[in-house]
């Protein structure tokens, strides 16, 4: 009987460290419910009219590639409305629950060596 808790909890520790290890990430912008894909680029205006729409009672959203999604939990985003984001975690539908939120900037590419 032991011996079988013992390799429970054991399978269960092991399956519960491989969910994060296969989350998901999407890059976007942090929008709301009502402008939805209006707030596709990050920038200042995005965030002054993201912050006042949810403060009006609209949700944070993901605009990514054109589509929008909803987000879980929505205080995770509080302090990225109208900027650039990595999202991790899991989607259902159209939806997507965050595991983690953070900034992101675009690559800089590498610059040509001159006289080449």
């Amino acid at each position: 009987m032991l011996k079988k808790l013992v390799i429970l909890t054991a399978a269960f520790l092991v399956l519960g460290g491989m969910s994060s290890a296969f989350a998901d990430s999407w890059v976007g912008t942090v929008s709301d419910s009502m402008c939805g894909a209006k707030h596709a680029r990050a920038g200042a205006e995005a965030a002054t009219c993201v912050a006042k729409c949810v403060a009006g009672g609209s949700k944070y959203v993901l605009v990514s590639k054109g589509k929008v999604y909803q987000l879980d939990p929505q205080d995770k985003f509080a302090d990225f409305a109208g900027k650039s984001v990595k999202v991790t975690g899991a989607m259902s539908g159209d939806s997507i629950t965050a595991e983690s939120v953070e900034a992101h900037t675009r690559a800089k590419k590498a610059e040509k060596p001159s006289g080449q």
